[in-house]
Formats: C-alpha cells, sequence, structure tokens
C-alpha cells in the first residue's frame, strides 16, 4: 500500500494544497467513504448545518481504482447529508473514477464556499479554480459543453451539478457524463451550497497493475465467466431495469406509494420490454466487461444523450405512480438527469405527492393545478421541473423530499412518506427481503439497497454455481427469506453489511465484486488485491475494513444528535402484502425490534444508544475519535 495524495481546496480563500497521507493509515481507510469519514471525523464538527462552509465536500477514490479489469471504476462522494443530517456517500461509475486515478490523487477535498461560481480543472499537478459563472444555470450536458469550449480541451471527464444542486433540492445529485449520478443523500445541493459547479480531470491512460501476469488470471476468461452466470447474462441483457420483470412477477413489486406489491402492467414498464422496444445500445464503464448500462431514444421523450432508466427509476417513476408509460418514466429519467436530481427519491416524493392528493391532503390548488393522481404520467415533466428550480408552491414543498415536506402537512401526510432517517426507500419490499427491514433502518444514512445482500441469497440452491461464497452463506440458516425476520437475518445482514461496506471503501462494483452472484467472488478479490497493487490481505482485514467505515459512520452519527430511535421503520413497511397465489408476506413490529436488539449485540453497539461502545471503538482501532 502506498501513501494516499489527497489534494485539499480552499473555496473560501480559492487556495489548493497537496498533502499525503501515510501507507499505514490509508490501509485502514483505503479509500471510498472510510477515508471520507476518516478525514470528517479527524476535521470537522458532526453538528455543522449541511448546507453551510464548514461542511466538508469530498471525492475520493480507492487503491485499486483505474486497474484495468471489471467493476472496479467506482468514485464516492462523502459529506454531511442535507436530506438526511447523517453522515452521507453516494457512488457513481462511469470513466472519471479510473481518470482521478491516473492524475495522481486519491481524494479532492471541498471546503468552505466560493463567492462566486467556480469549478475545479486538474490536469496532473495543474491545479485550476476557473469562473463558472457562464455555466451556473445550465442543465448537465449544456454544461459539458461549455466547460469543453472554455478550456479548449474535449478530452474531459467531470462531475456537474445542474441546476437543481444550484437551488439546493435536498435530493440534488451530481452527475458524470450526463447518464450516471451520485445520486444519494442529496451530495449536489452540498456542492451547490459551496457555488461549485463541477470537478473536470484531463484525460489520462489507465493504471497499471503491480503483476500484469498474475491478473491475467482473473481478466484472461471473463467471457467464460460471465457466460456461466446467469445472472450476469441478464444484466448484461437488460441491465439492473430486469429486475422489474422479476419483482413484477413475484407481486413484490412497490405500486401506488407502496400499498401493494402487485402490479398488473408491470411487463409494459420491463426491462425486457425497454430491450425489446426503444434501447439503443448498452454502454459501459471503463473496463468492465458487463455492459449493463442502457441507453434508450423515446422520440419527443427522450434522446440517448442522457441514457436510459435503470431498475429504480422505471419503479419509482412507474409502479410507484401507477404510471405504466414507459415513454413518460424514460422522459422523467433524461430531465433527472438534465437537472441533477436522484430519481429514486424524486419518483418517490412524487408519488407520496400522489397519494397525499387522492386522499384529500393536499389540494389541486396546493399543486398548482397539477391532477396529481396515481397514473398521471404526464404530470412527471412539470414537476420535476418545479422542483430542480424550486419554484414557490409544489416545486419548493417537493424539492425537501417527501419526509420534510410532510411534517408541514400534518400526521397523515406523515403517515404516508416510506422513507428511514429522512431518505426514500428504494424499490425492494422489506415484506419480501426482511433483512433489508433491517438494513433500511440501522444503515447510517437511511435506506439504501446496496449496503447488504438481499434476502434471495438464502433461498439459492446449496449447488447453484451462480453462488461464488457458499462457505459464507452455509454459515446462516438456508430458509425462505419471505416474511422472516429474526436473529438469523440480523446475522446475515450485518455480514454481508460489512463485505458490502467494504466493496464500498474500495469503490468496486456490486455487479461485478460480491460474496454471491457476481462475476468474481471474495477469493479473487483477495487476489485482486495482491496482483493490483501488492497488497497481501484476507477476507477478515477486508471484512473489518467495512466494518470500521459503518462504525466511523454510527459515531458520526452519535455526535450529530442520532440515537436508536432514529433506525425505525416506516408505518408502511408493516402492511402485509399478497403475492403469487394468495400467498401473504409481512413482518411485524415484535420481531422487527427483537432483530434489531439481535443485530445491535452482533454489531457491538449499545442496545438503547444505537452507538458503538467502547470495547467496538478499540477493537477496531476508533479510539482516537473524541
Amino acid at each position: 500500500m502506498k501513501d494516499a495524495k489527497i489534494l485539499y481546496v480552499d473555496l473560501t480563500n480559492r487556495t489548493t494544497k497537496l498533502e499525503t497521507l501515510d501507507a499505514e493509515t490509508y490501509r485502514k481507510y483505503p479509500g471510498g467513504s472510510a477515508l471520507g469519514m476518516y478525514l470528517m471525523l479527524k476535521d470537522m464538527d458532526p453538528t455543522v448545518d449541511p448546507l453551510s462552509p464548514e461542511n466538508m465536500l469530498i471525492f475520493s477514490v480507492a487503491p485499486l481504482t483505474g486497474i484495468p479489469i471489471s467493476g472496479q471504476s467506482r468514485m464516492t462522494v462523502t459529506t454531511k447529508s442535507p436530506l438526511t443530517g447523517t453522515a452521507g456517500d453516494s457512488q457513481v461509475g462511469g470513466f472519471i473514477p479510473a481518470v482521478f486515478k491516473a492524475n495522481g490523487y486519491d481524494a479532492v477535498v471541498f471546503t468552505g464556499k466560493a463567492d462566486s461560481p467556480v469549478y475545479l480543472y486538474i490536469d496532473s499537478d495543474q491545479v485550476q479554480l476557473r469562473d463558472a459563472s457562464g455555466m451556473w444555470g445550465m442543465i448537465t450536458g449544456d454544461a459539458e459543453k461549455w466547460m469543453a469550449e472554455d478550456l479548449q480541451e474535449t478530452k474531459l471527464e467531470s462531475s456537474i451539478i445542474g441546476p437543481a444542486g444550484e437551488n439546493l433540492v435536498k435530493f440534488a445529485s451530481i452527475m458524470h457524463m450526463r447518464s450516471r449520478a451520485n445520486g444519494r443523500n442529496g451530495v449536489g445541493a452540498v456542492m451547490g451550497s459551496k457555488n461549485l459547479k463541477a470537478l473536470v480531470f484531463k484525460k489520462k491512460g489507465g493504471v497499471r497493475p503491480e503483476d500484469q501476469e498474475g491478473m491475467k488470471t482473473l481478466t484472461g476468461n471473463v467471457k467464460e465467466r460471465m457466460a456461466a452466470n446467469e445472472v450476469i447474462v441478464d444484466t448484461a441483457l437488460h441491465g439492473s431495469a430486469g429486475v422489474v420483470d422479476a419483482h413484477g412477477a413475484e407481486g413484490f413489486l412497490p405500486a401506488y406509494n407502496w400499498k401493494q406489491g402487485n402490479f398488473d402492467d408491470y411487463k409494459k414498464t420491463a426491462g425486457s420490454t425497454i430491450t425489446r422496444e426503444i434501447l439503443v445500445e448498452r454502454d459501459t464503464c471503463f473496463a468492465c466487461a458487463i455492459r449493463c448500462k442502457g441507453v434508450v431514444s423515446v422520440p419527443g421523450k427522450a434522446d440517448p444523450e442522457y441514457g436510459g432508466p435503470e431498475y429504480e427509476t422505471c419503479a419509482t417513476f412507474g409502479s410507484y405512480c401507477g404510471n405504466t408509460d414507459l415513454g413518460d418514466i424514460c422522459q422523467a429519467n433524461q430531465l433527472c438527469n438534465m437537472y441533477g436530481l436522484d430519481t429514486i427519491s424524486c419518483g418517490a416524493t412524487i408519488a407520496w405527492a400522489m397519494d397525499c392528493f387522492e386522499q384529500g391532503i393536499l389540494s389541486k390548488e396546493q399543486t398548482d393545478g397539477i391532477e396529481l393522481k396515481f397514473g398521471n404520467g404526464g404530470a412527471f415533466e412539470a414537476l420535476i421541473k418545479k422542483i430542480a428550480l424550486r419554484e414557490p408552491g409544489i416545486g419548493s414543498l417537493l424539492a425537501e423530499g417527501s419526509a420534510a415536506a410532510a411534517k408541514t402537512l400534518g400526521q397523515e401526510a406523515e403517515d404516508l412518506v416510506v422513507a428511514s432517517k429522512g431518505q426514500e426507500w428504494p424499490a425492494h419490499m422489506v415484506q419480501m427481503k426482511p433483512n433489508l427491514a433491517i438494513n433500511y433502518s440501522a444503515n447510517p444514512f437511511g435506506a439504501d439497497h446496496q449496503s447488504s445482500e438481499h434476502d434471495p441469497a438464502l433461498m439459492a440452491p446449496e449447488d447453484d454455481q451462480n453462488w461464488l461464497w457458499p462457505n459464507m452463506l452455509a454459515s446462516f440458516d438456508r430458509v425462505e427469506s419471505y416474511g422472516i425476520l429474526d436473529a438469523n437475518k440480523a446475522k446475515f445482514a450485518l455480514e454481508t453489511q460489512k463485505f458490502y461496506s467494504m466493496m464500498d471503501t474500495l469503490c468496486l462494483c456490486q455487479f461485478a465484486w460480491g460474496p454471491a452472484w457476481q462475476l468474481y467472488g471474495p477469493q479473487e478479490l483477495v487476489e485482486f488485491c495482491k496482483y493490483g497493487i501488492g497488497w497481501d490481505t484476507s477476507i477478515e482485514e477486508l471484512q473489518e475494513i467495512g466494518e470500521r467505515r459503518i462504525n466511523m459512520m454510527r459515531i458520526f452519527n452519535e455526535k450529530a444528535g442520532f440515537t436508536r430511535a432514529d433506525d425505525k421503520l416506516p408505518k408502511k413497511a408493516f402492511i402485509p402484502i399478497h403475492y403469487g397465489e394468495g400467498e401473504v408476506a409481512a413482518i411485524t413490529e415484535e420481531d422487527f425490534e427483537a432483530a434489531m436488539d439481535a443485530y445491535y449485540d452482533l454489531a457491538g453497539w449499545d442496545k438503547v444508544t444505537g452507538a458503538p461502545t467502547a470495547e467496538t471503538r478499540a477493537r477496531l482501532g476508533l479510539d482516537w475519535i473524541g
């Protein structure tokens, strides 16, 4: 492990400085939000206002980033979230992570606030804060073109906010390539609060691995690996939108703001339909063979320039809203990418507003005359623009996110919110995947479907060759997941959460690297560390790295005022769901609380406060945190 190079950018004083983090420390916090949390806990008060100059905004990669193998090109943004008030992070793929690393940096840390719009341009050791006044207010695609002209350079990779970030929408995203998003936790609003429009790198070549011949043992048979894994084959064919087909058929596709899981016309918005009717091509990230990113064209509604909808977007703007018009979904996806909005929170917030409208909580006068009924996908265009621009009325209300907006309308509206710690739920129902009830509530920044393995892993046959971690799975009871929430699920939630946390730390894509169905398994990850950067490690060390990140976030949250009382589920989580041939899946509040007790015991957290105990902090080397 080499020293990490960290570029500090003081926006208030418009100065930059380069510092190094010693290799020993970097090994404990090797990239992603583990590095980000280390820097925030060391240098920032967790009680600061997320939209104040005192908040830090940290872009980071990892030691393995940029080495040409599938699934390594991810970049993390770490900050205090304006949506949740907790420690927050968000990952993005594409090409900027590899270019970031190739320019010689491991992290870029922004502090303060510029007195006028700026963007940061990096070309190796050439670092410039440049005037961004000319592109302030531009949508993401136009801003990309403006910067190319301003720099007289086309070989660029950038992360940009749109008008939503500038207007401090609480779920604003940071966009890369107009179709990849650091979407969750409102990181775009933090960027906008600092008058920072973009982070831009000059394109560079990839990073050479430490052991080229050793790496060939992992990359030389990638086609065979893909062909042998039916999950990867489906992902390469339909992208994540293929999950609509699966969840729709099972009866666990969240519909009508989580009232039910059965959505009769799900096939109209499914990944297979996208592939058959509107797909233009499959796009990819740096050096990745999976090519999961769909690019679509819908005349008059969606251009290939802005990519295509992922599973979550198909669900939030589809079944959540009772909408079956695929063109409306693609248009909503494009508008979110243009204006810089998280599609999960945006679609879910609109679905909540539709529920309020149908319940008589929101009137037509309050919705600016929009008939905000379920099924009205034609309302998306006007609503998304109103939200992004924070127009007075319904736009400004929904720009706060559903949880905060509901507080202004009363208890009836709050009962319709489906969020944890203020962050709207992604489209995976806890009645089908009870492990996610633990994850959504205990995860430091609220609901996140990519912070642990999902329950169906426990339902896979033991001889299923698609599952790459049989020893790990064998340590749990292999049971049907539907409706079962117990100590076994608590253990499953925690152990897989550690692994996913480690993947986020090492900035690895979960479609390629993981504990179960992915392209490479845990043993290959250990080999990647060895061949890629000469790091002799073990699964145990990597699991501890993931655990350390989670605990740093929990400590940050404790200092920010969060307790176990914030680890809760919305009312709709306990609604029984009918699926299949008259079958019912449900979780109870009693089972949830018992599972959470088991989870806290296993994690080494105080069951009253929810904070890591002194013993846990010492074991993970975190007793330096005051």
